[in-house]
């Protein structure tokens, strides 16, 4: 793999915030790896600062608490464009004051199953339900006024202190900051409530509130 690393070092040179804020899923389909192979794997992604949201492809065996958790059922979505290395390097040259963006993002339609909302620069507001197969990833914090029935990625700009609300619990997956918690690692007690989701001490953790 030393080749595919040396590319990703040169992409890294070119383009040094290519990865970040960017979610990652590692696709090991087809490689026979022992634990020790994916913890090495894992490391040198780490020592390169890309975050990996989750593994497709693994035998179950390779996986644990300790790794990022097994997800299934992406879609491919085709080549993303690289910088071109010829290209001069952006960071290089003199940029204009950058736009004021929004903080936050309100959304008054349900996110679909197969959907996915980007929003990095703040907030993100769901006033409906954000269906199972579907994914919210936000740099702060997340807030569903219905069901949370998908994936939902706070903090994912690097916010430790970001949250997750919902009305209804039933999660494919909740993460923030880089931490992520499948189904099947959630208190099944937790299921169908109203849930605040937050870091305590570098671990998930689950709270229940009060309905409005």
């Amino acid at each position: 793999m030393a080749d595919w690393f040396g590319d990703l070092d040169a992409l890294n040179r070119r383009a040094p915030n290519f990865f970040a804020g960017r979610p990652v899923i590692l696709d090991l389909s087809g490689l026979r790896l022992t634990r020790e192979d994916l913890d090495g794997l894992l490391a040198e992604l780490a020592a390169r600062h890309i975050a990996i949201l989750g593994i497709e492809g693994a035998a179950p065996s390779l996986l644990d608490s300790g790794t990022p958790p097994a997800l299934a059922g992406g879609r491919p979505a085709g080549e993303i464009a690289t910088p071109d290395e010829s290209a001069p390097d952006a960071s290089s040259e003199s940029e204009p004051p950058a736009k004021e963006t929004a903080r936050s993002l309100i959304l008054d339609a349900p996110v679909r199953s197969g959907q996915t909302v980007l929003h990095l620069e703040g907030d993100v507001t769901v006033l409906g339900a954000v269906a199972s197969g579907a994914e919210v990833i936000a740099g702060g914090s997340i807030h569903v006024y219905g069901a949370l029935r998908g994936r939902a990625i706070a903090g994912a700009a690097g916010n430790p202190t970001a949250r997750i609300w919902c009305r209804r619990f039933e999660p494919e997956l909740v993460a923030i900051d880089g931490l992520y918690r499948a189904a099947d690692d959630l208190d099944p007690a937790f299921r169908g409530q109203a849930v605040e989701v937050r870091l305590l001490e570098d671990a998930i953790k689950l709270n229940l509130f009060e309905r409005g």
